[in-house]
């Protein structure tokens, strides 16, 4: 577990401590950079972006250029999937776009890492760290710093629907029903769905499908998503 834990970023109370949890982690993590960006979909072409970052004042006026986000490979991959992509100098050059990592480069983004969540109703959280150094050769080293990513991107979503949405754009908490809440609670924890259906009495078949009506009415992708919203919501405790 990284210094400080993962969840801390679900303490932050202000748009100025959720940036602080999230550049901790990245250095944590041993990357210099960080951009997290809350999308929010109003309609065909009408998309609503929230950044926050630590980019270095130099490469602001660049890095905000929305022309810079249409060629962006990493933004193009982050905008159509949900895997992580590592990237480096050969992603750009590969698509003849060597001079984007030229630029960028001499800041400090020569390689990184970038994922992104998508979720229902227009809702997308990417998240992105970068440095100078190579990423590490070895591939179990590398495979932890993803999951990692992914963990920690997952808990700062929820931190920033929660922090940086408008109130209207809110959303309402859901209703779930005591199975479902019943389910949620015993994954919390650790329970296999067999286990879970033992000890209520229903099928495991059943207590998986408590599960995932419950990720859906939360609006998750996981039923770990899941757990974490429903005690942020004060659902289960």
């Amino acid at each position: 577990m990284l210094s400080g834990g993962y969840a801390s970023v679900l303490q932050a109370r202000t748009r100025e401590e959720f940036r602080a949890e999230v550049v901790r982690f990245t250095q944590c993590l041993g990357f210099q950079t960080v951009s997290a960006i809350t999308v929010v979909d109003h309609g065909p072409g009408r998309s609503e972006f929230i950044t926050v970052d630590n980019t270095p004042i130099d490469y602001v006026e660049v890095y905000s250029n929305p022309k810079s986000y249409r060629r962006d490979p990493v933004m193009q991959h982050c905008k159509r999937q949900s895997v992580p992509i590592l990237w480096d100098q050969d992603t750009y050059v590969s698509q003849g776009l060597g001079e984007i990592w030229e630029q960028q480069a001499g800041f400090g983004y020569r390689t990184g890492i970038a994922m992104a969540l998508h979720l229902p109703e227009g809702r997308h959280f990417m998240f992105g760290v970068d440095r100078d150094e190579p990423l590490p050769v070895d591939p179990q080293e590398l495979q932890r710093m993803v999951a990692d990513l992914q963990l920690f991107a997952v808990l700062a979503q929820e931190a920033a629907l929660s922090l940086l949405l408008p109130s209207p754009l809110q959303p309402e908490k859901p209703a779930l029903t005591p199975r479902e809440l019943e389910a949620l609670r015993w994954t919390m924890e650790g329970k296999t769905a067999w286990e879970t259906g033992a000890i209520l009495g229903i099928s495991e078949r059943t207590a998986v499908m408590h599960v995932n009506n419950a990720m859906h009415k939360l609006g998750c992708v996981n039923k770990h998503q899941a757990v974490l919203k429903a005690l942020r919501l004060g659902l289960i405790y």
